[in-house]
């Protein structure tokens, strides 16, 4: 099980890092840790997640739960069974956008809090290695929510008009959901590719973040005269957008669009955004007279958060986007409803929104391999000791005209460096600084 444990879920290889022992004993221990009485499993279309989800289920009927099972689910519609049917918990079987050999669980307790990474995995990874909990009374069967859930993401939609959206679900698990909401807006008009389920993912894997899985979509979007692209991860909670020209959008625009527009029927409210947007986003909000509050990178970090401040909305530059009134959960279904708001409320095209707010060059997200994160961290700090400095999430720099973040990774053996300026020439020199100062603090 070493290694398996990460800062926001629970994520190895098939069968040799997490297998069916494994996840029977994690399900044992995720009821006891929990002292749950009712949860609910869900499951994506990974090869190995049937085998998996009745394993972990075995172990929770072991410790005495009722366990709801639903199926073959997205993580979104996960959590709004877990809400909605008032569960003590419940477990999606899956590894997201990572390729089909990997797979692992996203754990969440009541109301879809998902487990800490700084003491509830812990917690639950000595558990799994402790004596198995045997109590009476479990049992397992089936629930089906699709349409329930369906019905309640479809009552976001606001004075829809004609659209024709380009829909790319990557053989991910929001393929089947698509369908039903279009049929409930008869406005719309969809072009699917790629919706039906399928764990070998034989056309590209199903990461919106990676340019190379949206080529397709984009040029489907310029032939179909489409009004905007929407690329789903594997189990539904991130999305990528495309606007009416073929363009990617960046996903911290995103956050800034959705944003300004929540902040007009909700003026005042509070806004949660990671520290590597660009500052466009945080202006976005201040104009908008929202509140706007930066945050640590990471689902679990940013739910907690949310809940702290009452926030109404939360964006990453992952392309995660979380609503207060799905229970502060993360919802790609829900996103791409909300930009087809926007359009509907705006009459303008994707292009001319984001066009305001694509204001200052980025490099995105640079990952780079180093020996030591911490010493790296140290010499860029001391590096630049004149800027604003703060460690909310690794350190950022901020000047005046430019500002950086890097982060060592949860997930892989990585730093993430983030750079934005206010000129492509300003940001090209920084660039090159930054990363010999790097070279420099892993040679010394």
């Amino acid at each position: 099980m070493a290694g398996i444990f990460r800062a926001y879920d629970i994520r190895g290889r098939y069968p040799d890092e997490l297998d069916e022992a494994t996840a029977e004993r994690i399900g044992n221990a995720f009821v006891a840790l929990l002292a749950a009485e009712r949860i609910v499993v869900g499951r994506d279309m990974r090869l190995s997640s049937a085998s998996l989800a009745r394993a972990f289920t075995r172990g929770a009927v072991e410790a005495g739960a009722e366990v709801a099972d639903i199926g073959m689910v997205s993580t979104p519609l996960l959590n709004y069974a877990i809400t909605a049917g008032g569960f003590d918990g419940g477990a999606m079987v899956t590894a997201s956008h990572l390729p089909g050999e990997m797979n692992g669980f996203k754990l969440a307790r009541e109301n879809a809090v998902p487990l800490s990474g700084d003491r509830d995995l812990p917690l639950l990874e000595t558990r799994v290695g402790e004596e198995r909990v045997a109590r009476a009374g479990g049992s397992v069967h089936e629930i089906a929510v699709l349409d329930d859930y369906i019905g309640a993401v479809a009552g976001f939609v606001r004075a829809p008009r004609p659209l024709t959206v380009v829909v790319d679900a990557g053989n991910g698990m929001v393929g089947p959901e698509v369908p039903r909401l279009f049929q409930r807006v008869p406005e719309w008009r969809l072009v699917p590719i790629y919706l039906e389920p399928d764990g070998r993912f034989p056309h590209h894997h199903a990461n919106p973040l990676d340019p190379k899985t949206t080529r397709e979509l984009q040029e489907r979007v310029v032939a179909e005269g489409a009004d905007m692209g929407v690329a789903f991860d594997g189990d539904g909670d991130r999305c990528g957008f495309i606007d009416e020209r073929g363009e990617r959008v960046r996903e911290d625009l995103v956050t800034g669009l959705i944003a300004e527009h929540l902040l007009r029927e909700f003026p005042g409210a509070t806004i949660l955004y990671d520290l590597r947007s660009s500052r466009a986003v945080r202006e976005a909000i201040e104009r908008a007279h929202g509140r706007g509050v930066r945050s640590r990178v990471g689902h679990a970090f940013i739910k907690a958060a949310m809940r702290e401040e009452g926030a109404l909305f939360a964006g990453e530059l992952s392309g995660h986007y979380y609503y207060r009134d799905v229970g502060f959960a993360d919802n790609g279904l829900l996103t791409l409803v909300m930009v087809a708001n926007i359009l509907a409320a705006s009459g303008r095209t994707l292009s001319e929104l984001v066009e305001p707010l694509d204001r200052y060059p980025s490099t995105g997200e640079i990952n780079l391999a180093v020996s030591d994160p911490a010493a790296v961290l140290a010499v860029l700090a001391a590096r630049y000791r004149d800027a604003e400095l703060d460690r909310l999430d690794g350190l950022t720099a901020t000047y005046p005209d430019w500002w950086f973040n890097i982060r060592p990774s949860h997930t892989e053996p990585v730093v993430r460096l983030n750079i934005e300026a206010d000129t492509r020439s300003l940001l090209d020199e920084k660039k090159r600084e930054v990363l010999a100062a790097i070279r420099e603090a892993e040679g010394a």
